[in-house]
């Protein structure tokens, strides 16, 4: 009975991961598209259903503690479940954010050609399914991939930002779509850093070694 309730989180969770995924790709696809209705479903359609998605694992978790008391792994799953639903629901919010903020944009004229933008969200998206899959399989050496990733978006927003500078420097009016494709820019850097947080959990869950990696996400 435990196994299937372990097995029945671990469904929920893959299931509640692809609808943050999407909801990642859609934000960044519905800015690059012109789509007001792609940013729209994120907003409107998507953000529910993972809300929903979040309250019942975090119910799921709950009571798996309380009713069957688990124990070693069975106990280090339930708890890394509980822990990955939270960096699932702030990767949520920070598609929602770059949705938010696509709406804006795409009515305006652009400030430039946008190369490192999309190539910053493929990284991330592959960084958080590489993240889940990692758990899933129990892949301490797909985790370590994860990290060194997170690299490649660190210098990504790094050549945004200078470029963006430079543009508003340049001409002032492009101050608030420059500052608008920077939140863009930073909140997927957010959440690659919170693809890492869930990588070094399961090198810890895995090898039982822990990983100080990265600056703070918050």
């Amino acid at each position: 009975m435990l196994e299937d309730r372990i097995n029945a989180l671990r469904r929920e969770l893959i299931e509640y991961a692809a609808l943050v995924e999407k909801m990642i790709e859609k934000s960044v696809n519905g800015l690059l598209q012109i789509d007001k209705e792609l940013l729209q479903g994120v907003i409107n359609t998507d953000e529910p259903k993972a809300n929903a998605f979040e309250i019942d694992l975090d119910e799921l978790c709950t009571t798996m503690i309380a009713q069957y008391q688990p124990k070693a792994k069975d106990l280090r799953t339930t708890l890394m479940v509980y822990k990955m639903n939270n960096d699932l629901e702030r990767m949520g919010d920070h598609a929602v954010t770059i949705s938010q903020n696509s709406l804006f944009l795409i009515e305006q004229p652009s400030v430039k050609r946008l190369i490192d933008i999309p190539r910053m969200a493929e990284i991330t998206i592959n960084m958080v399914q590489d993240s889940i899959n990692a758990f899933v399989n129990e892949d301490a050496q797909l985790a370590k991939t994860v990290l060194e990733r997170d690299d490649l978006v660190d210098g990504l927003i790094k050549q945004i930002i200078r470029e963006l500078i430079t543009h508003m420097i340049e001409n002032p009016k492009t101050i608030e779509r420059a500052m608008r494709l920077i939140t863009i820019a930073r909140n997927l850097e957010r959440i690659a850093d919170l693809s890492t947080n869930i990588s070094e959990d399961v090198i810890f869950m895995v090898k039982g070694v822990v990983i100080k990696h990265h600056k703070s996400n918050e």
